[in-house]
């Protein structure tokens, strides 16, 4: 059933800690046979029966390992067993095994080193956290020895070199655990850290892990900007490495700096499509320490830099010390390598993380692991998609179960035996024999403000063809709907002038077209304040000549429900071309594009936008207003939107405001969605937690994701909702809101907030979904 997917999905995607390594640490392919023979290679071999190929763990074919020709001397590191991954890996842990050939043979290495290669020509030496090079091998020719890299690398190359402290001879077989790298971040430059002496002790913010060059600055290298952690709060305190204060950040102080800026240029393995960059940022303002006031970003496509940089400001924020992710939207920008000036706010500027999203990042969705295969004894559909918000693949694997708690767990140890049943306003863990007869009586409830909240089994949900669901609609209000002819005139396609491409999906493309003599074929009753010989700015949804049957009914049927909906704040459907392929439909656009957009290129009113001489909005309370007003007609008519949010709103003239539905199309706002195989694409952060854990779309989850939207505008739409959780946090933390033990988090209160309409928030977050407020009500609060 559905709900029992979204239950198995839920379980799936708990298992992942952004701080936990785990979620890296999958056999890359010695073992399962992935990794080919020819890309197995060694400095010598004893015999053609211990070439590099017999290198890998766990096998006993040949003569059972790899084996030098000569006996490793003390301190002579000219032999090596070589693993070419084909492309850049994430590697945070390595097996090794010695000879052991059925108890025939009896040689391994007691300790060795490792020395690693991203292009092949310039080898690095790893060493741990505290500077130590050589690792801890075998005992015994038969036992895996697993040790952990701390610090992780990133590398295609990767060398295994026995180390002794005597004349030995010595066989290896190894493994190599990790994920693809998909950054494609090849190396940053950027100044050396400094120090900060805070009363009583120092506490050095340099990047002790950098594998590059370090004099004056750092240059060519990776470290702790890239290993995957994320500092603490209080910068003063470190992740258990048993090492010094402040060592999680890399920091720079103003007074070093006279242009009162922090330039950092990352260079990437080759031009990518740039989505988003990510920098997890410490804010202890106490100590003078804040997230940068400004970043001007510069692009270099081939080998010339853009004249044009990208400028970005984050909202200030004085209240909160907590570390964050501040999300800098890159535009789509094509790059080989990005420079940005980080602008200080304070004295010191402290960053740990900083990733990337770009076109292979976002789009990678096949079942397989990338290049190496599978890993062993896994079967193809054992796989989910690399999703890679950030750096790491996360392939899920059968046995997610035992790091997983299941929200019914406090019911007892037998977890696969209680299945989660939603009654109205509060949900049980029931044996699961019983599971479908309870189910069958829930399907619907009636809300607060009186219309059925639908289970996702009455809903028709209409695949739009750029991917988004249009609308959730009622079954009854579909057949309703069916009966009647489309309201909308034929339009002709001669007179659509191509601008630029919006978006696309998985059936069909979004189009910013100028429409001519567009006054003429408008309902008389919707309002045109344009003059008849202006051309006007619309949409176009076109749907793809590839499109199948079931596409094509739903397009017609999408055309059908757009063609009903009338109100001042939902956008309109203007027109359709339906005689002859492809089928199209003309919705209205706004000149001032989404509200998203908008709202980042604004500041509040005040001494910081006078400073910037950036635009200034203040009405904040009256666009939302209109979001709300546009909500309660949809509501009204028992329909669902399910996307909600500042991406998919139009700002028009006089700040009008128009809620659509083809944001989740744009390359722009990929990083806002949770992209799952052959499933729904998933706007996580705005989701209301029975969505996401039963997959219940009603409008008391539409109120949820009114909530987000707010946040949203009153922080300007400078940060992504729960910037500072990764996504796998955010859906755990949808298990906090199930479970209710007052362990949720909470979304923050904005910087230009006042309590009343935090309050307003707090209320579409209740758990409860009969204790949320109907948009009726929030429209009035927000009018007061």
């Amino acid at each position: 059933s559905l709900q029992r997917f979204w239950m198995l999905l839920i379980y799936f995607l708990l298992i992942y800690d952004s701080h936990n390594m785990s979620v890296c640490r999958y056999p890359l392919g010695m073992s399962g046979g992935q990794i080919q023979d020819e890309d197995i290679s060694a400095s010598s071999q004893w015999s053609e029966s211990t070439a590099a190929r017999y290198g890998r763990l766990d096998f006993e074919e040949g003569d059972g390992a790899w084996c030098p020709e000569i006996t490793v001397e003390p301190d002579n590191l000219k032999e090596f067993l070589q693993i070419d991954l084909r492309s850049l890996y994430f590697i945070t842990l390595v097996g090794t095994q010695g000879r052991h050939a059925g108890g025939i043979g009896n040689e391994f290495a007691q300790m060795y080193k490792i020395k690693y290669s991203r292009d092949g020509s310039r080898w690095i030496s790893w060493r741990n956290r505290q500077g130590k090079q050589v690792i801890e091998g075998n005992r015994n020719a038969y036992d895996i020895v697993l040790k952990d890299l701390e610090p992780p690398i990133i590398a295609r190359f990767v060398r295994f070199m026995p180390v002794t402290d005597h004349s030995m001879n010595v066989c290896m077989r190894v493994e190599l655990y990790g994920c693809e790298w998909l950054d494609g971040l090849v190396s940053y430059n950027a100044p050396v850290g400094g120090q900060m002496k805070l009363p009583g002790f120092p506490v050095y913010v340099n990047d002790s892990v950098y594998d590059g060059a370090v004099i004056h600055s750092m240059t060519e290298g990776l470290g702790q900007l890239t290993d995957g952690v994320c500092g603490l709060d209080d910068f003063i305190h470190s992740h258990v490495y048993n090492v010094w204060p402040g060592y999680d950040y890399v920091g720079w102080s103003n007074e070093s700096f006279p242009g009162g800026y922090v330039e950092i240029m990352f260079e990437f393995d080759r031009t990518r499509n740039f989505t988003s960059m990510k920098i997890h940022c410490n804010n202890m303002f106490s100590w003078h320490v804040k997230v940068f006031r400004q970043v001007v970003c510069y692009f270099r496509s081939e080998s010339d830099w853009e004249p044009s940089p990208l400028f970005f400001s984050p909202v200030v924020d004085e209240k909160n010390p907590s570390a964050r992710f501040v999300t800098v939207n890159l535009a789509n920008h094509m790059a080989s390598a990005i420079k940005c000036q980080f602008y200080f706010a304070d004295a010191w500027m402290l960053f740990s993380e900083i990733t990337f999203q770009s076109d292979t990042a976002m789009y990678n969705t096949t079942l397989a692991p990338p290049k190496t295969g599978l890993p062993p004894n896994t079967q193809p559909g054992q796989w989910r998609p690399t999703l890679c918000r950030g750096r790491h693949c996360k392939p899920a694997r059968r046995d997610w179960q035992q790091h997983v708690r299941h929200p019914c767990a406090d019911h007892g140890p037998a977890t696969n035996q209680w299945t989660i049943i939603d009654t109205p306003g509060l949900l049980h863990c029931v044996p699961a024999s019983s599971s479908t007869a309870a189910s069958k009586s829930t399907t619907t409830s009636v809300g607060q403000d009186g219309v059925p909240h639908y289970a996702e089994a009455d809903i028709v949900n209409l695949q739009g063809v750029t991917g988004s669901n249009t609308y959730a609609i009622p079954a009854l209000t579909m057949d309703l709907l069916s009966g009647k002819d489309v309201a909308v005139e034929e339009f002709p396609r001669k007179l659509l002038t191509f601008k630029e491409k919006l978006g696309e999906g998985q059936f069909g493309e979004v189009h910013l077209c100028e429409a001519e003599g567009m006054q003429e074929f408008i309902n008389k009753e919707f309002l045109f304040d344009i003059p008849e010989d202006q051309l006007v700015l619309v949409a176009v949804k076109m749907l793809r000549s590839d499109a199948n049957k079931n596409a094509r009914n739903d397009f017609l049927k999408e055309i059908k429900i757009m063609s009903r909906l009338k109100d001042p704040n939902i956008i309109r459907l203007l027109a359709v071309c339906i005689y002859s392929d492809p089928l199209c439909m003309i919705t209205e656009y706004m000149e001032n594009g989404d509200l998203n957009q908008f709202l980042s290129r604004h500041e509040p009113e005040g001494q910081l936008a006078l400073l910037s001489n950036a635009p200034t909005v203040s009405n904040l309370c009256y666009m939302a207003a209109q979001i709300a007003s546009g909500m309660k007609y949809l509501s009204s008519l028992n329909f669902v939107h399910r996307d909600l949010a500042t991406r998919n709103c139009l700002v028009g003239k006089n700040y009008t405001i128009k809620i659509a539905d083809f944001g989740m199309s744009r390359n722009l706002y990929s990083g806002d969605y949770y992209r799952i195989q052959g499933r729904a694409v998933l706007p996580i952060r705005w989701m209301s937690w029975e969505s996401i854990l039963l997959g219940k779309f009603t409008t008391a989850s539409d109120v949820w994701a009114f909530g987000v939207t707010l946040w949203e505008i009153l922080n300007f739409c400078k940060e992504q909702p729960y910037s500072q959780l990764t996504d796998e946090q955010v859906i755990e933390n949808t298990g906090e809101f199930f479970r209710d033990q007052k362990r949720q988090i909470y979304l923050p209160q904005p910087v230009l907030c006042p309590d009343s309409l935090y309050k307003v928030m707090l209320g579409c977050w209740r758990r409860n979904t009969k204790e949320r407020p109907s948009f009726q009500e929030i429209h009035r609060a927000l009018l007061e």
